[in-house]
């Protein structure tokens, strides 16, 4: 019994190694990313994803150069935002055991759609802010109200008057310091006897001429 259990083991362990895969080589892939258009213009921190190897990430450094470990046959894919994305595989057979490559990413030009953006989060309050909006004056509204009467009347007691408005002024207020000067003769007490003998002597005279 014990022999035959050895002899199940002995036949599953050559039956798992005759079906296991043999093991690809590994190899130091290398390279720089540019664009396709000018060689002289390097793509720096582009995303390195190896597609055969659980999807593992490297990043080429801001120079653009890339350098990781990875097996002959691998499935590399190169992407970078503006670029179109590419694929590559690693051949096989690799004598020098080291791959380099120069890897060239398309500009590509993504027009995305037209995208509004409103402040208002529904119609309701929309309406509510435009109708409660107040709309600038234009310039023949403005320039009713600074001709209005409220206007004008404000700038008179604010802004000071000019040569002509002054000599006016000077002019009006002389006048009425001589209007004050003169005086009725008839309030002074003194000037009554003076007045009445003018009375009595034209009165005389007149019933002269009339003898």
């Amino acid at each position: 019994m014990k022999k035959i259990i050895g002899l199940l083991l002995f036949l599953f362990s050559v039956i798992n190694v005759f079906a296991q895969k043999p093991e690809r080589p590994l190899i130091q892939f290398t390279g720089i990313v540019h664009n396709a258009d000018s060689i002289s213009i390097i793509v720096p921190y582009v995303s390195i994803v190896n597609t055969s190897n659980q999807n593992q990430v490297n990043i080429s450094n801001y120079k653009g150069y890339f350098s990781f470990v990875a097996h002959e046959q691998d499935t590399i894919r190169f992407s970078c935002v503006g670029y179109a994305p590419i694929t590559v595989v690693i051949p096989s057979n690799i004598i020098s055991k080291s791959y380099t490559l120069q890897v060239s990413l398309k500009p590509q030009i993504i027009n995305l759609p037209v995208f509004k953006v409103f402040p208002w989060a529904t119609t309701e309050e929309f309406t509510k802010d435009f109708l409660s909006m107040k709309i600038a004056d234009d310039d023949l509204e403005i320039a009713k109200k600074n001709i209005s009467h409220s206007s004008i009347m404000a700038l008179e007691r604010t802004l000071p008057r000019d040569g002509l408005e002054m000599s006016n002024f000077q002019d009006f207020h002389n006048n009425v310091l001589n209007s004050h000067s003169i005086t009725n003769p008839l309030l002074n007490p003194f000037n009554w006897g003076s007045l009445i003998k003018e009375i009595s002597e034209g009165d005389k005279s007149r019933s002269v001429s009339g003898n």
